[in-house]
């Protein structure tokens, strides 16, 4: 049916646009108004009108130089007042003698008015240039229209990947087994496609792999398509998107043209939530996105499953995606690639560690448990910026320094060089610092302090207390919780006990507390008053967003009564703590003071003989 179609095109014979056609028109009348109005009117305005008498006093001067004679009148060259060369017109007259004057003054004279020479250089400077200029204008215009529109597809930003020794595989992902274990089926498929079609199976059409920032998503699918020696095709969403109506969907049918010809092959869509938002959300029924996302829809139920073409995408807001994109059919699987785990980490290190000289003795498990929460992304930067830090300190291998240094620079940002702290607030930070640490080490249910430093860093803190968990948890109790609040709370215990005063050096600590104490009543259904109960609407899981509550004033005032409770609980905790510990806080303060950066270790054997006769205080509910 189409080769009909391109055949009745042929039998119409050449078509001609007329917007091009008008263009050129345009042109063609600009051209003939140029050279025969414009110009000659330029010209004849440079030709100054003059008197029979002026003419025949111009003679007598010696001033004419050159005179033409026509019908109507008479053109002469002749010097004005100041001896410039002008032309000069004037009317002609019954006058004989006019011949012989000019003679004997030895003035050149024709009967006619000489047409300028047909030139080359006129013929271009009257003709030539202005259409070669309208050509390129209409040239301009056309390119440029047609990269707003996108063109085809091999003008577009679709990036094609052939299969190369430089693809990536499976061996350069790390912390990812499961996902990696979900996506090898595809990756078999692609390879052996007779075994799966023997038994009437076919392969997933779409699968999407959902997950926060920095986790791997893309790298993934690359390496799907690097472990099946197939072409990649990579788009972002946001690309479909145009100020045109209808080209995000006619981007859609190019593209899956284009996978069929290459098939089998990937196609890889990052960040779907750009045009696969669900049309509940108040899209209009002409919205560009919502063409652009019908078009994707039919593309993926349209082509054969057997052809071999798989559909990856990648997104952060999986909650904000259309139902119709995820059902099975479309997006068949839905791939978790979560924030990696202790081993997880461990095994990441170890994969990015291959692209740097790295120290034999560096304690992997180490920085894993420094970095709990970090992503891929966050990891290979860390290691980076040791790297970085290596070759400004003159070294050329990378130590457990540098990558522990990269981790605070990372979380807190670069050490200030400058001493930005007056001695008495420097002693205000040291004693807030050891409030910190000395209220987590005099709980259970507490992380050990690895470092505590009152050094200030470009992220604005003035100092700061690490610690890191001995294991990673995947469940927190009541108690973790209000133990990570009551040692949040030691800073300005801290400043209250030993100085009789408060400062804002505080303000992130309760920001942090207040958060913790909303989540255990809102979220987590940790207090008598609401027991079991959602209070607040989930949010982004991997955007950060909390969600909104929807309670009436009277519930809302409750909850915030019940957070003011909890953390004034564990405020009076970690003051107590603090007052049954005034020495150990006066020594372990002046050594912060005087070294600005201790060790947990040096932290411990401080405090050991202080706690050798007193138990560890357990937090009350």
């Amino acid at each position: 049916m189409q080769d009909n179609k391109n055949q009745q095109e042929d039998n119409r014979g050449p078509h001609i646009n007329p917007s091009v056609l008008r263009f050129y028109l345009f042109g063609l009348v600009i051209i003939l108004l140029l050279n025969f109005v414009i110009i000659p009117k330029i010209a004849e305005s440079r030709i100054i009108t003059s008197t029979y008498s002026e003419f025949r006093n111009m003679i007598a001067e010696d001033r004419v130089k050159e005179v033409s004679f026509d019908e109507n009148q008479i053109l002469f060259v002749a010097l004005n007042k100041d001896g410039v060369e002008r032309i000069y017109k004037t009317g002609v007259m019954d006058d004989p003698d006019i011949i012989k004057l000019m003679e004997e003054k030895s003035i050149n004279y024709a009967a006619t008015i000489p047409e300028p020479p047909n030139t080359f250089l006129s013929f271009l400077l009257t003709w030539g240039i202005p259409i070669l200029l309208f050509i390129f204008l209409r040239y301009s215009m056309s390119k440029r229209v047609s990269s707003m529109q996108g063109g085809l597809f091999g003008k577009q930003n679709i990036k094609k990947y052939e299969p190369s020794h430089e693809s990536k595989t499976f061996d350069d992902v790390a912390g990812q087994e499961e996902a990696e274990a979900s996506l090898r089926e595809i990756v078999d498929y692609l390879k052996n496609p007779d075994k799966y079609s023997k038994v009437g199976a076919k392969c997933p059409k779409g699968a999407l792999l959902v997950g926060p920032p920095g986790t791997g998503k893309t790298l993934l699918a690359k390496a799907v398509a690097g472990e099946s020696h197939v072409p990649f095709f990579s788009i972002a969403g946001s690309e479909f998107v145009e100020m045109f109506v209808g080209r995000g969907a006619a981007r859609v049918r190019e593209l899956f043209d284009e996978a069929k010809k290459h098939a089998p092959c990937i196609i890889f869509i990052d960040e779907i939530d750009t045009i696969g938002r669900s049309r509940s959300s108040g899209m209009s029924t002409n919205d560009e996105r919502e063409q652009t996302l019908n078009q994707l829809l039919t593309e993926m139920d349209g082509f054969d499953g057997n052809l071999g073409i798989i559909v990856l995408a990648a997104t952060n807001r999986p909650e904000v995606l259309d139902p119709a994109l995820l059902r099975p059919g479309r997006f068949d699987r839905q791939i978790r690639v979560e924030l990696p785990s202790l081993q997880d980490r461990v095994a990441i290190l170890k994969v990015h560690a291959k692209n740097y000289v790295i120290a034999d003795n560096i304690d992997y498990e180490l920085v894993a448990r420094s970095t709990a929460g970090a992503s891929g992304a966050h990891l290979a930067n860390i290691l980076n910026e040791a790297a970085l830090r290596t070759v400004r300190h003159g070294r050329t291998v990378v130590t457990q320094e540098d990558i522990q240094e990269s981790i605070e620079v990372v979380i807190a940002g670069e050490q200030k060089k400058q001493d930005i702290l007056t001695p008495e607030e420097k002693q205000i930070v040291s004693y807030h610092e050891i409030g910190h640490a000395l209220v987590a080490s005099l709980q259970k249910h507490s992380m050990p302090v690895q470092k505590i430093t009152i050094i200030p860093r470009t992220s604005g803190a003035l100092g700061y207390t690490m610690q890191v968990p001995e294991e990673e948890k995947n469940l927190l109790s009541r108690e973790d919780m209000l133990t990570y609040i009551t040692t949040l709370c030691g800073g300005r215990a801290a400043e209250e006990v030993f100085f009789n005063t408060m400062t804002n050096g505080a303000s992130n600590d309760i920001e942090k507390a207040t958060s913790v104490a909303k989540s255990m009543v809102t979220q987590y259904g940790m207090t008598e008053r609401f027991g079991m109960v959602k209070l607040q609407d989930s949010g982004s899981r991997y955007m950060g967003d909390e969600g909104s509550m929807s309670v009436s004033q009277q519930t809302m005032k409750e909850v915030e009564d019940i957070v003011v409770e909890i953390v004034s609980h564990c405020h009076n905790k970690a003051t107590t703590l603090l007052r049954q510990h005034q020495d150990a806080t006066h020594e372990l303060a002046g050594y912060l003071l005087k070294h600005e950066t201790i060790t947990g270790e040096e932290f411990m054997e401080i405090l050991t003989p202080y706690l050798e006769n007193t138990d560890k205080v357990t937090v009350e509910g």
